[in-house]
């Protein structure tokens, strides 16, 4: 494989959202409960919904800053690298990159929208939702037709609601949203619960809308020491697809609703082969629980529903046909600090070739595997030969890249940013 030849399109990055981004988008009748970024009595840009303060705005968005600077800490706008927030920037460092396609989270929302409807579970965050998506749809990945894929969030408290938003975002070219890991983290009935959950199911069926379960929002479920640093979480993150997965498959709902497709956004591999060989073993071994998985092992069932992604994952990956090579997917995770940028091709092809992975291999992993499951023509606004590794990077070579400390930059945007509300 030729570097410059490689596409990379990844399906999970994030994009910390500019103050102006419900402006063009929600009704008149609600303007006084939009949600508006103001500075702290700590001199931090606070996203303010309801009188309560929601979310954070540049959570962990570190890139470019040198890593002794990285932390878990909130950033002000004036601090973080412009193209965490601004879409034409972040175009110029997705060029610089090498990376095509890219799929971006949200922050101050929550990744399932669970911010915001601690807001409020009424017609008033149904709008909030709403507008955040049609911002995302034709401010974020419209701007640049056929470099962003689309991800909504959803009000999850009433099952019709989120079918309504599911239906609607369709109807926008939208189909893929992010859902909770484990909705009873959240006081919601869990997905065993198929009389709550099946019509958002269905709907996703109906839509052939993905459901990507990004981690950080299970969290809770690991009851760790009180005193363990926030190592303990951070290593430990991908165990929360496990158990998502688990919920999945050994409930109701793979079984129930074969055409639902589930991505386990920043999940990692490694935990797989463990995951699957256990669950064949227990299947088989374990009879007298009558479980039934339509003629199927249970490692059938996870790949017929599940993609996996990973950023770096170099032992796992010489199991990648063990694990499906049609289940496994790259992400970049920009701007976090486990981003690859600026350096994501040679990474990533490292990895893979070490990995011992062929052409086929690599192109599976690094964007085909992507686009089939999330139903995304890469070339659909350029062609293939525009859409390379070394094609982009020509575009993107005058992309500054040198590291940038979070002072220089305040330093830089202080004025622009001085303003208290969005």
């Amino acid at each position: 494989m030729n570097i410059d030849d490689m596409i990379l399109v990844s399906i999970d990055d994030h994009v910390v959202e500019p103050r102006d981004m419900f402006d063009n988008h929600v009704p008149k009748k609600y303007a006084e409960y939009v949600p508006k970024v103001v500075v702290d009595d700590k001199g931090i840009d606070r996203w303010i919904y309801r009188d309560r303060p929601t979310g954070v705005t540049g959570l962990n968005a570190v890139v470019s800053w040198p890593p002794e600077e990285w932390g878990y800490d909130p950033a002000g706008y004036a601090e973080m690298r412009p193209a965490v927030y601004d879409i034409h920037d972040r175009v110029r460092d997705m060029d610089a990159n090498g990376v095509l396609g890219s799929m971006c989270f949200p922050t101050f929302t929550g990744f399932s929208a669970g911010h915001l409807s601690r807001g409020g579970m009424d017609e008033i965050t149904v709008a909030m939702i709403s507008a955040y998506n049609d911002w995302h749809i034709e401010e974020w990945a419209g701007a640049y037709p056929g470099r962003f894929i689309p991800i909504g969030i959803l009000p999850l408290w009433e099952p019709q609601l989120a079918v309504d938003e599911i239906n609607r975002l369709a109807t926008k070219g939208c189909r893929s949203v992010t859902m909770p890991e484990l909705p009873h983290i959240d006081g919601l009935p869990s997905y065993h619960d198929i009389d709550y959950w099946g019509p958002v199911f269905q709907a996703l069926c109906d839509n052939d809308t993905v459901m990507n379960l990004h981690i950080g929002q299970g969290f809770g479920v690991l009851k760790l020491a009180p005193d363990a640093p926030i190592d303990n979480l951070m290593v430990l993150a991908p165990s929360i697809s496990l158990i998502g997965v688990q919920d999945l498959l050994w409930g109701p709902a793979f079984r129930s609703y074969p055409k639902l497709k589930v991505a386990m956004s920043e999940g990692g591999v490694g935990w797989i082969p463990f995951f699957l060989d256990r669950s064949d073993r227990h299947y088989t071994n374990q009879r007298w629980l009558r479980r039934d998985f339509g003629g199927k092992m249970p490692s059938e069932v996870f790949r017929e529903h599940v993609m996996a992604c990973y950023v770096t994952d170099p032992t796992s990956l010489k199991l990648r046909h063990e694990i499906g090579i049609d289940n496994i997917a790259w992400e970049c995770d920009y701007p976090h600090s486990d981003s690859l940028w600026p350096g994501a091709p040679e990474f990533v092809l490292k990895e893979l070739e070490e990995a011992g992975a062929d052409d086929s291999d690599i192109d599976k992993i690094t964007w085909q595997n992507a686009c089939r499951f999330l139903n995304w023509d890469p070339f659909a606004h350029q062609a293939r030969e525009e859409a390379t590794v070394g094609a982009l990077r020509a575009k993107g070579a005058d992309v500054d890249l040198s590291t940038t400390t979070r002072q220089e930059y305040a330093d830089r945007y202080a004025a622009k940013y001085a303003s208290s509300s969005g």
